[in-house]
């Protein structure tokens, strides 16, 4: 299996979180995402940190209803006030009495260390 990091998050996508479809909606699969991102960045730095950017986000496969949401992340940039993290994004389900385990999205995501008044600082590494 390939290195996805470290598992970062877990938890069952529930009725409140769909959209008009039926289906998980984006947003929250994008909160967990920076839900997993953050605690990736205390790997190196226990401060406080902002999202910056979203690099990247490719939705691959729909989250359903039931299914277990798993985040796995990993640092894949360091700078002077910045971490850049990978998260990878899985959910498990049931598929015709089996259970199954689907690669549903990627992301890129970087957070700038800041201070208490919110201003970037150097990382404490």
């Amino acid at each position: 299996m390939r290195n996805y990091g470290k598992l970062r998050t877990r938890v069952v996508a529930m009725p409140k979180d769909t959209n008009s479809k039926g289906n998980i909606f984006g947003g929250w699969i994008m909160s967990q995402i920076d839900i997993a991102g953050s605690l990736t960045v205390r790997d190196l730095d226990s401060g406080n940190f902002a999202t910056v950017a979203v690099n990247s986000l490719e939705f691959k496969k729909a989250v359903k209803i039931g299914d277990t949401v798993t985040c796995y992340g990993k640092i894949i940039k360091v700078g002077k006030t910045s971490i850049q993290t990978q998260i990878e994004v899985f959910a498990e389900r049931v598929v015709e009495h089996e259970e199954v385990c689907v690669h549903v999205t990627s992301a890129i995501v970087t957070y700038v260390a800041v201070d208490n008044e919110g201003s970037k600082r150097a990382l404490k590494i």
